[in-house]
């Protein structure tokens, strides 16, 4: 989830907008998770069907091999 969507229940404004303490914290804690997260929020579906198809292939290789 983005922040920038996010109306703090303290202040009723935008969290993305830090106008409280409480704002800032979850802003603060929301970018945090968002750096842990960033790479799997970059993928994309056409990259995952990508990635999918690779495996199988990879698979039905090894059993022919073996």
């Amino acid at each position: 989830m983005t922040y920038d969507r996010l109306v703090c229940a303290n202040c009723a404004a935008p969290v993305s907008e830090g106008r409280c303490p409480v704002c800032r914290a979850s802003r603060e804690r929301l970018q945090q998770q968002s750096g842990l997260t960033g790479l799997l929020a970059q993928v994309t579906p056409a990259a995952l069907i990508a990635l999918l198809v690779a495996l199988v292939a990879v698979g039905l290789l090894c059993e022919r091999v073996a």
